[in-house]
């Protein structure tokens, strides 16, 4: 079995570890990965403000026939006085989450190429409100609708294609060059006039020529053509492959959710926008694979069920006193200490134990989810929220705590074999070290 678990790491080595690094070096990936990590404090206020705004009254509650009803509807009507005001935060983050998002890859990606960030981020900018059809020509107004997560993935192209076309006339020399004595914070805005009529022109008679061709503009068609990866990644088994590459990366002590999030986070933060867009307007949820469900329950619910049986069955020096200062952390999901003191770093049995845990709980959640049994992800919350509450506040459904318990009753199960015989190994460690 050694020999086997051997050849096994010796394959992954080969195989995922060059992978892992053209991800993370790749500069248009790191600058989509990098971008969407900063929207996070966004998504969490614009999910707070909905949850205030918008409560959760049962559909056909209207009498206070308990003290939960009582509640819900004083809350309802509360929110109901000044739901105006109450929508302002969710309006200016998730409904503009697309600026935000042209920015941050405009800005990290310029980085990249030692250029001025702030430049190419305004110079993105100005490019996607031109193309993004969202500026009413009648009235001088901007129609935030079009500033959403519908249209991130052509804010993403867009704010690329921007620095791309910025770098290369800087590389060029294609600028106005400014006298040496000119100081560099002034002179920097005219390295970038140029080329900023240059891409506003192009992307005008790009987006004009899309729209007479589609009847729709530039970033509603990059929406149309991303729609069906959108579908096909939170597909069940696109998810559970997902998980299964993420815990690859543990394997090898790294990072798996910053490796996989280069693909996954513009698709599970724009389902998660729309997922709120649905629920303030009282409709049906459209996906399943929104916001951070794969890890709430998968990775996360399968590290503290292993937490739990350290602190119950484990007999080992290393694993007891290992516990007592990693299960703190682990309720609220900081799992490093325990992730590289089990370890579970190069652990072919761990491995194995958390693949088939993360594949049992996602796939029971998806399942759950998708006939109506629990609720769906449609908010964010910080990343060190304790599992059952998290499980509650971004669905909104108590039935969430419930199946989270349950999956971490079976996972205790599941993992205890494994984790028993790592245990054993280290117990015979430690008594030949004697």
């Amino acid at each position: 079995m050694n020999e086997l678990s051997n050849k096994f790491q010796d394959w992954m080595e080969k195989t995922l570890l060059p992978v892992g690094s053209k991800i993370s070096s790749q500069r248009h990936l790191a600058a989509v990965r990098d971008g969407m990590t900063v929207l996070i404090p966004l998504t969490i206020v614009g999910g707070f403000a909905c949850l205030l705004a918008v409560p959760p009254v049962p559909a056909g509650v209207t009498e206070p026939t308990n003290a939960v009803y009582a509640f819900l509807l004083a809350w309802q009507a509360w929110a109901n006085s000044i739901k105006t005001y109450l929508m302002i935060p969710y309006q200016l983050t998730m409904g503009c989450l697309t600026l935000y998002v042209v920015a941050s890859i405009a800005y990290n990606l310029s980085g990249f190429y030692h250029m001025n960030g702030l430049n190419n981020l305004i110079s993105a900018i100005l490019v996607f409100l031109v193309v993004s059809d969202g500026v009413d020509l009648t009235t001088g107004t901007i129609n935030i609708a079009m500033l959403g997560a519908g249209y991130m993935f052509g804010g993403m192209v867009v704010s690329i294609l921007v620095v791309e076309i910025n770098h290369f006339f800087i590389k060029h020399n294609i600028t106005i060059k400014m006298p040496d004595t000119v100081p560099p914070n002034v002179a920097a805005p005219f390295n970038v006039l140029i080329p900023l009529i240059f891409n506003v022109v192009l992307f005008s008679i790009i987006n004009g020529a899309v729209t007479s061709l589609t009847g729709a503009g530039f970033t509603s068609l990059v929406f149309t053509i991303f729609q069906p990866l959108i579908k096909a990644t939170g597909s069940l088994p696109s998810v559970l492959l997902i998980c299964f590459v993420a815990q690859l990366f543990w394997f090898f002590g790294i990072h798996g959710q910053n490796m996989t999030n280069v693909v996954v986070a513009p698709i599970t933060t724009a389902a998660l926008a729309a997922n709120m867009e649905a629920y303030t307007a009282g409709l049906p949820l459209p996906y399943i694979y929104a916001g951070n469900a794969a890890t709430l329950f998968g990775g996360w619910l399968a590290f503290f069920a292993m937490q739990l049986l350290m602190l119950t069955v484990c007999k080992s020096k290393q694993l007891t006193s290992l516990v007592k200062v990693s299960f703190v952390p682990s309720c609220f999901n900081i799992n490093e200490p325990g992730i590289f003191g089990i370890p579970t770093v190069l652990n072919v049995y761990l491995f194995i134990a958390c693949v088939l845990c993360q594949w049992i709980n996602y796939g029971v959640y998806y399942i759950c989810a998708s006939i109506g049994l629990v609720g769906r992800f449609f908010v964010t919350l910080p990343f060190t929220t304790p599992g059952p509450v998290a499980a509650f506040l971004a669905t909104m459904d108590w039935k969430a705590v419930v199946l989270w318990f349950i999956l971490l009753v079976a996972d205790y199960f599941v993992i205890m074999p494994f984790i028993k015989a790592h245990d054993k190994q280290l117990c015979m460690e430690e008594a030949k070290g004697e």
